[in-house]
């Protein structure tokens, strides 16, 4: 067992914001806790009826998600998959699972997305997909992405993880590409501890959806009364989330927009309470596009370089304040460099996991414990 003890701020904590537990033991108390029942259905039409998507189908989770996209673009050996360097392995690990390479693309230095002008000299006659990831709940240049994918005849499979609710140009994110996958593990806005969604924006997909989802077979049309009796016709898996866990992931989504709003005041306290700081230290904070509406999902920091962060992280630390860094260039994975990643290749990226800082972001963060975190900052010197 591990001796280190707890942090007074924590850099993530779950908590409570609506009827969570009085929506678990509906489920339990109805007897309704596999998958697709009572509160998967609720959840699914919230996500359809806000967004505007064809279908919003929930899974255990964003990983699984993707990998059902990849099942339904029927990705092959030898296909190739544009990826940001700079995101979480399942975005790209989902479609290496079926056979495809991997094809790193660098990030711009102000909103850290992929960077779009580097596309087109990544696209071959082997390209089948560009999954564009809105890192922070920023969104990508969504206008050239599809555009550059459109012209190569590419599918678009946003990963939106970090975006839900964020918009660019007016339009919910996650609404662009064919298709989406959304996260509600616990680090993010909205959560149920391990979780998921699908968002089908393409029609076409739908139905495939459905049966990849439910083992490969159309148990879905028959609970619709559109079969008499369903059986084995596709590839699929189980990926569909406990009706348990669809109900406290309901009970945070039917309070999204006081979610939302407790976030964007933290994250508007940190910035307006670093800015002095920041620009006396030559510290860069997160940069949001006028077009952009972001989802709030996090605040970072730049820091000058490596040493510099790791002496802040230090430093909180010594004041019982967890920060972390974000990730590592995937191009400079072991399993990168089997792909062909060498140094040189992102630079951007590589430069920009050594110096990104995330401070401690929840929903129940209050001023009192933030400003702790902002004067822990301010006392320290790069």
């Amino acid at each position: 067992m591990s001796s280190q003890k707890p942090y007074d701020i924590p850099f993530n904590r779950s908590s409570l914001v609506g009827k969570e537990q009085e929506y678990i033991s509906e489920a339990m108390r109805i007897g309704q806790i596999a998958g697709d029942q009572s509160f998967t259905k609720k959840c699914h039409g919230l996500l359809e009826n806000e967004l505007k998507v064809s279908r919003a189908l929930l899974t255990t989770s964003c990983t699984h998600a993707i990998e059902m996209a990849a099942l339904l673009l029927d990705i092959k050996d030898g296909d190739e998959v544009i990826v940001p360097d700079f995101t979480f392995v399942s975005t790209i690990n989902a479609f290496v699972l079926r056979g495809a390479k991997p094809v790193f693309i660098d990030i711009r230095p102000d909103t850290l997305n992929l960077d779009e002008t580097k596309l087109k000299r990544l696209i071959s006659s082997r390209t089948r997909a560009i999954v564009p990831v809105h890192y922070a709940g920023v969104g990508c240049e969504m206008d050239s992405i599809l555009a550059t994918a459109r012209n190569a005849g590419v599918a678009v499979v946003e990963d939106n993880a970090h975006g839900l609710f964020g918009k660019y140009k007016g339009q919910y994110l996650g609404t662009f590409g064919c298709m989406a996958t959304q996260s509600f593990h616990e680090t993010k806005n909205f959560t149920c501890g391990e979780g998921g969604a699908l968002l089908i924006n393409d029609q076409k997909f739908v139905e495939r959806a459905e049966i990849i989802r439910e083992k490969g077979t159309n148990r879905s049309r028959f609970f619709r009364g559109q079969v008499d009796k369903y059986s084995w016709v596709d590839i699929g898996s189980s990926y569909i989330m406990s009706d348990v866990l669809a109900a406290f992931l309901f009970g945070q989504l039917e309070k999204w927009k006081e979610i939302q709003a407790k976030r964007r005041a933290i994250w508007s306290l940190y910035e307006s309470e670093l800015t002095e700081w920041s620009n006396e230290h030559g510290v860069r904070r997160p940069v949001i596009p006028p077009h952009c509406e972001q989802a709030y999902h996090m605040y970072y920091l730049l820091m000058p370089n490596l040493q510099a962060r790791t002496a802040l992280i230090d430093h909180l630390k010594s004041k019982s304040i967890l920060s972390v860094f974000h990730y590592l260039p995937l191009h400079l994975s072991v399993m990168g460099q089997k792909y062909g990643g060498k140094e040189g290749d992102c630079p951007v990226c590589q430069d920009v996991s050594d110096r990104l800082l995330r401070l401690p972001y929840y929903n129940e963060l209050n001023e009192d414990k933030q400003m702790r975190v902002i004067e822990a900052i301010r006392g320290f010197r790069p």
